[in-house]
């Protein structure tokens, strides 16, 4: 299968959106009504909550006029819904439930998208604020760079198919590049464009409650981290990261000096 014409990825090309989400009832619609109109399509996936994050997902499948709802028994069920969209003009916006993006500059975004920008990318990685605290219209977090990114946002017309173990969508597995593709292709635009300028850009709030069921402010594990290629390797998994202190966020989302960012463009 060779690679996608310049008239294919640009004049054809969609986005859809894909949330996985358990017990995330806090931020969850928020979060999704910010990206709204970023996407042509939405997945939403509840994976066994037990807070009202069903209901919040059923609501906004219900209003948006292009979204589905899926309960699922496993997380690595999301990934399954992907699958079609491989070497297709699509682009894939994984977003969590802790995952506040700025509307406006999801808007722009799109359009750069649409208007072929970023053709020969792979994937996209945004400025995020890790956010620590929240408090009279003003965030205290931790800035990329020096932190990680977590945006995800991937250009499905770069591959063939994206095979293996997927413990949670767009997570884990083996992507297979077409032609004039790789992995290498990654377009990191917090790098060098400045919060205050970046149009892909996300509160990230991974240090605060997210369920209603939340009794502390601990951080969660991600899927990742605990999730194996069995039951048995997902207990010793589990079991490792409550030996690490549920330091992996620690580690990545931390680091560097404490910023304090307006939320206004965020809704909050």
């Amino acid at each position: 299968m060779g690679a996608l014409s310049v008239e294919d990825l640009t004049e054809h090309t969609q986005i859809v959106g894909i949330v996985l989400a358990r017990d995330e009832d806090i931020f969850l619609e928020r979060a999704v009504r910010n990206a709204a109109g970023f996407c042509d399509h939405w997945i939403f996936l509840d994976h066994k909550s037990q807070d009202a994050t069903r209901d919040i997902f059923q609501r906004l499948a219900d209003e948006l006029p292009s979204a589905e709802f899926h309960a699922l028994q496993h997380p690595d069920e999301s990934h399954d819904f992907l699958k079609s969209y491989a070497g297709r003009a699509t682009w894939i916006f994984g977003l969590d439930g802790d995952e506040i993006y700025d509307p406006m500059g999801l808007a722009r975004l799109r359009e750069r998208i649409l208007g072929g920008e970023f053709r020969d990318a792979w994937m996209i990685l945004g400025n995020v604020v890790h956010v620590t605290s929240l408090a009279a219209g003003h965030a205290h977090g931790h800035r990329t760079p020096p932190c990680r990114s977590m945006t995800k946002l991937y250009h499905f017309g770069a591959i063939a198919g994206w095979d293996g173990y997927c413990p949670e969508r767009l997570h884990g597995g083996e992507p297979r590049f077409r032609p004039g593709f790789s992995a290498d292709a990654r377009c990191s635009l917090y790098e060098s464009v400045p919060w205050d300028a970046a149009d892909f850009r996300c509160l990230h709030m991974c240090f605060l409650p997210r369920s209603s069921r939340d009794k502390q402010a601990t951080p969660r594990a991600n899927l990742m981290e605990t999730q194996g290629v069995s039951r048995w390797d997902t207990l010793l998994r589990f079991l490792g990261w409550r030996k690490r202190g549920r330091g992996w966020k620690n580690e990545r989302y931390r680091r560097g000096p404490e910023v304090v960012i307006s939320t206004q463009a965020f809704g909050l």
